[in-house]
């Protein structure tokens, strides 16, 4: 390969996920908690489950923008600086790996989550008011639907970890061909294009479920406070 490195495309890391809203309790004790209670009860330990996954938010976003930095640093780079081309290609696969750290702790978390979750179709089943069964059915699919796309978002986002890696040590072959670094680059642009079009459903449905949530405790006649 002669000469500096081409830009084929600018890589963004757009790993922004919305979140549940959190630190709710029941305002008032009873003696026994009916279906209702119960639900809340499950619901607000499914959001503490999932701080874990809300930890891992902050880090990833500070890896993801380093990493973008070392990217263009490399790109303006010749062959002619290949020792400190390939000084970065390896600082940029080491944050790539703790970017792998953290996104399988996410998904630890979401595990977690979703096992917790499935106690609710029990609870649901003592539910005898029909609107509120029902409400409580669809909290219950939305959630579903939201572990399945955040199961689809793990999947790509880590296949665009692999293909960073790919791409870095190609940075790192001094017989590297411009045709083979551009094939690289366009997949990795193309794993990302998935991400931010998971990630966008994934907050979408998020969104969704707070609200449903909340329209659940105000028809269940549950008050809540927030906790500071």
């Amino acid at each position: 390969m002669r000469g500096g490195f081409i830009l084929l495309n600018s890589r963004n890391f757009p790993l922004v996920f919305l979140i549940f809203f959190g630190g709710l309790f029941l305002s008032g004790c009873m003696n026994k908690q009916s279906p209702a209670e119960e639900m809340f009860n499950k619901l607000e330990e499914v959001v503490q489950i999932e701080k874990t996954f809300e930890a891992q938010q902050t880090p990833l976003i500070e890896l993801e923008k380093k990493e973008k930095e070392i990217y263009q640093s490399i790109i303006e780079l010749n062959m002619q600086e290949y020792d400190e081309v390939v000084r970065l290609a390896d600082e940029a696969i080491t944050i790539t790996e703790k970017r792998k750290e953290h996104i399988n702790k996410e998904r630890e978390s979401m595990n977690e989550s979703k096992a917790a979750f499935e106690t609710i179709p029990d609870i649901v089943d003592e539910i005898d008011e029909v609107e509120l069964k029902e409400k409580a059915t669809n909290l219950y699919n939305l959630m579903q639907d939201r572990y399945k796309i955040h199961e689809e978002l793990y999947n790509a986002y880590s296949d665009g970890l692999e293909n960073d890696i790919q791409l870095y040590n190609l940075f790192k072959d001094k017989e590297l061909e411009l045709d083979q670094l551009g094939e690289q680059i366009n997949k990795v642009n193309a794993a990302y294009e998935k991400v931010i079009d998971l990630n966008n459903k994934f907050n979408e449905v998020t969104e969704e479920y707070n609200q449903k949530k909340l329209e659940f405790y105000e028809a269940a006649g549950i008050e809540i406070n927030n906790k500071e």
